[in-house]
């Protein structure tokens, strides 16, 4: 049992939060009187924006984005996974119900998910997730094992691994449908730079990729693709 001290000392801890709260609420009215009437009314955003949990990378900060700008879904290492219910409910919902017109998958260098995949080691309920950046490297493996310098090879897994999560999120059929009949979303992969807050844009091209998976992941009636 905790002792009483640190009861009171966790609980004011998180006082300045409050704090904060409230000159971030001050600071918004004073910007637009009308900021909170208008989050409140709905949300619109153009973006959906899939991430890793790192704290240190913040999806509406490095995207210079407000409050109801960005539709936000973060995970370990920014997987995608198919039966990822989680993952495929955000993606359903913001591609059939909030009509988003951009879909970012963004990782991060130096990102502790990819490298814990890296280490030959038993994580206990970490391994069945992070197999899926395994998978990736198997995927990848020529291209990896040929890259000598270490932290050069884990930095392009990290790469490689944004793009496997813009396939996976391209052969849903709710992308595939939407793009058909609306010219959009187009998906996205970028890689967060730590050391300078940059960010890199992977330039995937959406519509190569599209035609690719649709030979075999074609799940919208009607499209060119030939299956």
């Amino acid at each position: 049992m905790a002792k009483p001290n640190m009861n009171r000392y966790l609980r004011q801890s998180l006082d300045h939060i409050f704090q904060n709260n409230k000159k971030w609420v001050a600071s918004k009215k004073q910007t637009d009187a009308s900021f909170f009437d208008k989050l409140s009314a709905g949300q619109s955003p153009d973006y959906l924006y899939i991430g890793c949990s790192d704290s240190r990378v913040p999806a509406n900060e490095i995207m210079g984005l407000e409050a109801g700008e960005v539709f936000v879904h973060r995970n370990i290492a920014n997987l995608v996974p198919n039966v990822d219910l989680s993952a495929m409910s955000v993606i359903n919902y913001a591609v059939r119900h909030l009509k988003v017109k951009h879909i970012i998958v963004c990782g991060h260098y130096n990102c502790g998910g990819v490298k814990a995949a890296m280490t030959p080691a038993d994580l206990g309920l970490l391994n069945p997730w992070l197999r899926n950046i395994r998978d990736v490297y198997r995927l990848h493996e020529k291209e990896l094992d040929a890259i000598p310098e270490e932290h050069a090879r884990y930095n392009r897994l990290i790469e490689l691994n944004v793009m496997e999560s813009c396939r996976n999120i391209i052969k849903t059929a709710a992308v595939q449908k939407s793009y058909q009949e609306n010219q959009y979303p187009i998906v996205h992969g970028w890689v967060f730079d730590l050391g300078d807050g940059e960010l890199k844009d992977l330039k995937v091209d959406f519509e190569a990729e599209l035609a690719d998976v649709q030979k075999i992941y074609c799940l919208s009636p009607g499209s060119n693709s030939e299956n």
